[in-house]
C-alpha cells in the first residue's frame, strides 16, 4: 500500500523548491545576500598580545591589535589595544588608539584614549584626544585624508612666522 523510500538509499535526489508568495503565486526572493560591493562584516580580526607580525596587514574589514605590528597597517575600522605597539603608517576609516603607535596615522576618524602614545603625524578629518594622551608630532585636517595613498602636504609656514623670521 505505502512504501517508504529509505533517505541513504542512491537515487535521484529532490530539486530544491521554490518558495511562492500566496498573494500572487509568483515565486518569491529568498536571496538574502549583500550586494558585491559590501563585504560581510563580521566581528574584528584580532592580533593578540603574543604575536608579533613584520609586514604589511591589509583588510576591508575591522582589525584589532593588541601585538606587535612591524609595517604598515590598512583597514576599515582599527583598534590599537592597550598592549599593542605599531612600526609603521595606519590607514583607516576609523582608528582607535590605546596602545603605542610609530609612524603616521591617517584616518576619517581618530581617537587618541588617555593611554595612548602616538609617535608621528596624524591626518584626519575629526579627531579627539583624551586627557593622558602622549602625542609627538604634526596634526593635519584633510577632508580625504585617506586620499588613495598620496602624502598629503605639509602646511605653509603662516605669513606671521614668516614675518618674525624675516625681522630677525
Amino acid at each position: 500500500m505505502f512504501s517508504k523510500t529509505r533517505v541513504t538509499e542512491p537515487g535521484p535526489r529532490s530539486q530544491p523548491t521554490t518558495n511562492y508568495d500566496t498573494e500572487s503565486s509568483r515565486p518569491m526572493d529568498t536571496s538574502y545576500d549583500l550586494p558585491a560591493h559590501q563585504p560581510r562584516r563580521n566581528g574584528p580580526s584580532v592580533l593578540s598580545a603574543d604575536l608579533t607580525v613584520k609586514g604589511d596587514i591589509r583588510t576591508e574589514g575591522d582589525a584589532q591589535i593588541e601585538g606587535t605590528v612591524e609595517g604598515d597597517i590598512r583597514a576599515h575600522q582599527l583598534t590599537v589595544g592597550e598592549s599593542a605597539t605599531i612600526r609603521g603608517e595606519i590607514v583607516a576609516e576609523e582608528v582607535i588608539v590605546n596602545g603605542r603607535v610609530v609612524g603616521r596615522v591617517r584616518g576619517l576618524k581618530v581617537r587618541l584614549s588617555a593611554t595612548a602614545r602616538v609617535e608621528g603625524d596624524i591626518v584626519h578629518k575629526t579627531i579627539a584626544i583624551e586627557s593622558g594622551a602622549h602625542f609627538e608630532g604634526s596634526v593635519q585636517r584633510q577632508e580625504d585624508p585617506l586620499g588613495n595613498g598620496q602624502t598629503p602636504k605639509l602646511a605653509a609656514p603662516s605669513y606671521a612666522a614668516e614675518k618674525a623670521d624675516a625681522n630677525v
